[in-house]
């Protein structure tokens, strides 16, 4: 009788995982973007009058 039990609980514990993962891919994605974006209001603060990023050619 236990074991519809045990695959709900599965079922449960792997959907906490998502969302744990989702909410880690959101943060890193967040700091990344709340960074470029401090780093492009500094260099404006300095006085500098361009600050595009330059990529370098591959």
């Amino acid at each position: 009788m236990s074991d519809p039990e045990d695959g709900g609980s599965r079922r449960g514990a792997l959907v906490g995982l998502l969302v744990a993962v989702v909410m880690l891919a959101v943060g890193l994605w967040l700091a990344h973007d709340l960074t470029a974006a401090s780093k492009l209001q500094d260099c404006l603060m300095s006085g500098r009058t361009n600050c595009n990023v330059i990529e370098p050619a591959r």
